[in-house]
C-alpha cells in the first residue's frame, strides 16, 4: 500500500491524528508554560528563573524514567485501543485542570500538572508504537512509522509555534486554556474511530510494581543483541536531537547573531528535515523495513554535522539580524540547509530502527520493548544535558566547536554499532549493490513460505548471488555457499555476518563437507530458510551446471518444501566468470536483474533432476 493510501485507509486515519494532536497538545501546554514561567511569572515563584526552567524540564522528563516499564507491562496486558482510549479521556481532565490553573494564574500546580502530563505522555508512548504492528501489515510497517515520525516531529514543532504565539496574546492563559481542552476532546473523539485490535495472546497480566517493571523491562532489551543495540541507536539520535534543540537558542544569538525568528527557523528546518527523512524511508526501500538505509542515515548525521561546523561564522554580526536579514548573509542559507539535511539523514536513521523493534521484538513483548526504548531516550536526553555543560561549560568550547564534537562522536557511535551487529553493513553493501551496478526486479517471491523451514534453490552466476537474493527476500535467508567463494577478503566477514555455510565436496575437505550438512539441517529444524546452489560452483559458460545430489541428502533428513528460484541478467556482469572471469572483463557495469520462484515442491518429490528442470525454465533464455 502506498503513503498516500494508508494514510487515508480508516485503519490507520484515526490512529494517526490520535497520536498527532496528543504531540501538538503537550507541546502548546509545555512551551506556552516554560515562556510564562520564563517572563510573565518570573517573580511569581520563590525560586529564580533558571532553577524554574530546569525543574519544569525535568518534570516533564522524570516520568518516562519511572513509569515507561510500568506503562509497558500494562500496554501488553490490556487491549492497545482501550488503552489509547483511556488515555486520551485522561488527557482531558489534566487540560481541563490546566485550563483552570493558567487562567487563574496558579504555577504551582501547572508544575504539578507538567509532571502528570510528563506521566500521560510515558504511558500512551508504548502503546503508541506497540499497536502498530497490530493495526498494519507487514508491508505497511515501515510506511506506518514513516508517517508516525513525521506526524509526531511536524506537531511538535507546530505545537511549539504555537504555544509561543499564544503567550503573545492579551489574554494568553485563556487562549492557552482554551486550545489545550479543545485539542484534548478533539483527540479523544478521534481515538473513537481506532479499530480495535484485541489483547495479545500469552500476555502477562498486569500489576503496578514500578521498580520490579522497570528492571524486568530492561532485562527484556539485553535478551536480543540486535534489538538492544537498536535502541541503543535510537536513544543516540535523541541524544544527538536534544543537544542540537537544547543549544539552538544561544547558537542563534551568540554565534549566528539572529533573533527570535531566526531560532524559530532553525527549528522549523530541523524538524522538517525529519518529517522528509522518514517519508523518505519508504521510498527508498519499498515496503519492506531496510536496515541497509540505517547507515546512510549516520553517514548523513555525521557529514552535514561537520558541514555545520564549517558553514557557522566566524565574526558575529554587530545587531541582531532579522530572518530576512540572515537569510541575506552568506552562511544563513547553508545553516539552514545543513540543519534540514541533518533533519532528514535522522529521519532515515530512526524509522527503520523503529520498525525493526515493532517487527522482531516478541508480541506479547513488544510495548515492553519500546517501553525500555522510552527509558533509553529519556536518560540519553539527560545525559545530553550534562554532555552540554562538561563541553560547552567546563571545557569552554565553542557552540560550533561542540556540534563538531557530536558529528565526530557520532561516527564513532555508528562504527562501535556496525562491527557489534554487522547485519546492518550487510544490508548497506546489499542496498547499495541493488541500486547501483543491479537493478533487482522479483516476481513469485509470495511462494516463499511466510515462515516455517524451507529450502530455496538457484542457479549460481556470480559471487553476489547470496547478496541479491538475500536483498529480495523478506525473510532472513541462511546461504550455503563454496567454500572458495565464502573465504574471499572483505566478503568473508559478511557472509559470516549473514550465518552463511560454507561447502565444500566430500574429497577436498570432508569435515567442513559434513559440518556443513549438519549446519543445514539445524537451521530447518529451527524453521528457517536455506538457500543452496546445487551446481556447487559458479557457472563458467552462462549455462545451468547439472544440480549435485547433495539437495536430495538434505531433504531425507529434514523433508521440507522447496522453493525453486533463477536469477536472470547477471551472466556478463561484473561479478560473474563472463569473458577473462570475474573483476578482470570489459563488459558491463550495470545491469537489470530478474528474480523469479515458483511453487514450492513438495520434498518427496524434490529430486536434483527436477529441480533443475524447474529453475531452468524459470531462468529461460536469459542467463
Amino acid at each position: 500500500m502506498s503513503q498516500n493510501r494508508l494514510i487515508s485507509s480508516k485503519r490507520f486515519l484515526p490512529f494517526f491524528l490520535t497520536q498527532a494532536s496528543g504531540a501538538f497538545n503537550d507541546n502548546v501546554f509545555k512551551n506556552a508554560l516554560m515562556l510564562m514561567l520564563a517572563f510573565t511569572a518570573a517573580n511569581a515563584l520563590p525560586w529564580d528563573t533558571d532553577l524554574t526552567m530546569n525543574l519544569a524540564a525535568g518534570l516533564f522528563i522524570l516520568p518516562f524514567l519511572l513509569f515507561s516499564a510500568t506503562a509497558g507491562t500494562l500496554a501488553d496486558a490490556v487491549c492497545k485501543t482501550k488503552l489509547i482510549r483511556a488515555l486520551k479521556l485522561l488527557e482531558i481532565g489534566l487540560m481541563l485542570l490546566a485550563a483552570i490553573a493558567f487562567y487563574f494564574q496558579q504555577y504551582l500546580m501547572l508544575l504539578g500538572l507538567l509532571f502528570l502530563m510528563g506521566s500521560q505522555s510515558a504511558f500512551f508512548g508504548p502503546v503508541k508504537y506497540a499497536i502498530l504492528p497490530q493495526l498494519l501489515s507487514e508491508k505497511e510497517l515501515l510506511a506506518g512509522n514513516a508517517w508516525v515520525e513525521m506526524g509526531t516531529f511536524v506537531a511538535i514543532l507546530l505545537g511549539t509555534i504555537t504555544g509561543g504565539l499564544l503567550v503573545g496574546f492579551a489574554d494568553a492563559p485563556l487562549w492557552v486554556a482554551l486550545v489545550v481542552v479543545v485539542f484534548s476532546v478533539l483527540g479523544y473523539l478521534v481515538s473513537r474511530y481506532i479499530p480495535a485490535v484485541g489483547e495479545v495472546h500469552k500476555a502477562e497480566k498486569f500489576r503496578f510494581a514500578p521498580w520490579q517493571q522497570t528492571k524486568a523491562t530492561i532485562s527484556i532489551s539485553y535478551q536480543n543483541r540486535t534489538l538492544y543495540l537498536s535502541i541503543m541507536a535510537i536513544s543516540w539520535f535523541w541524544f544527538l536531537g536534544a543537544s542540537y534543540l537544547t543549544q539552538f537558542p544561544n547558537f542563534t544569538k551568540t554565534v549566528l547573531g539572529g533573533d527570535n525568528t531566526v531560532v524559530t527557523a532553525l527549528l522549523v528546518a530541523f524538524s522538517v528535515g525529519v518529517g522528509i527523512g522518514s517519508m523518505l524511508c519508504e521510498r527508498l526501500s519499498g515496503d519492506r523495513v531496510e536496515l541497509g538505509i540505517v547507515p546512510i542515515g549516520s553517514i548523513g548525521l555525521t557529514v552535514f554535522g561537520i558541514s555545520l561546523f564549517f558553514s557557522s561564522p566566524a565574526q558575529l554580526p554587530a545587531e541582531l539580524l532579522s530572518l530576512s536579514q540572515f537569510l541575506a548573509t552568506a552562511f544563513g542559507w547553508w545553516v539552514l540547509i545543513d540543519l534540514t539535511l541533518i533533519g532528514v539523514f535522522g529521519g532515515l536513521f530512526i524509522v527503520p530502527l523503529y520498525a525493526l523493534l515493532q517487527q522482531r521484538a516478541e508480541p506479547q513483548q513488544r510495548a515492553r520493548v519500546i517501553a525500555a526504548n522510552n527509558i533509553f531516550n529519556a536518560l540519553f536526553m539527560v545525559v545530553s544535558a550534562i554532555a552540554g555543560i562538561v563541553f560547552l561549560t567546563v571545557l569552554e568550547l565553542a557552540i560550533p566547536e561542540y556540534f563538531l564534537v557530536l558529528a565526530i562522536m557520532n561516527a564513532v557511535v555508528a562504527l562501535y554499532v556496525y562491527s557489534t551487529v554487522p547485519e546492518f553493513v550487510l544490508r548497506f553493501v546489499i542496498y547499495l549493490l541493488s541500486h547501483t551496478m543491479y537493478r533487482v526486479r522479483s516476481r513469485g517471491l509470495e511462494h516463499i513460505p511466510a515462515e516455517g523451514a524451507a529450502v530455496l534453490v538457484a542457479n549460481h552466476v556470480s559471487y553476489v548471488d547470496a547478496l541479491l537474493i538475500g536483498g529480495a527476500v523478506r525473510r532472513p535467508v541462511r546461504f550455503v555457499m563454496e567454500k572458495g567463494i565464502y573465504d574471499l577478503p572483505v566478503a568473508n566477514w559478511l557472509f559470516k555476518a549473514a550465518r552463511t555455510i560454507p561447502i565444500c565436496s566430500k574429497q577436498k575437505n570432508e569435515a567442513v563437507y559434513e559440518a556443513a550438512f549438519a549446519a543445514i539441517k539445524r537451521e530447518l529444524e529451527q524453521g528457517n530458510l536455506v538457500c543452496i546452489f546445487p551446481e556447487g560452483r559458479l557457472t563458467k559458460s552462462g549455462d545451468i551446471d547439472n544440480f549435485r545430489p547433495g539437495i536430495e541428502r538434505i531433504l531425507a533428513e529434514t523433508p521440507v518444501p522447496v522453493v525453486p528460484m533463477a536469477l536472470q541478467g547477471l551472466w556478463g556482469s561484473f561479478f560473474s566468470h563472463h569473458g577473462n572471469g570475474a573483476f578482470k572483463f570489459k563488459g558491463r557495469f550495470w545491469s537489470k536483474i530478474m528474480l523469479t520462484a515458483s511453487a514450492p515442491v513438495p520434498a518427496e518429490q524434490a529430486s536434483a533432476t527436477e529441480l533443475q528442470r524447474q529453475v531452468q525454465l524459470l531462468r529461460g533464455d536469459l542467463a
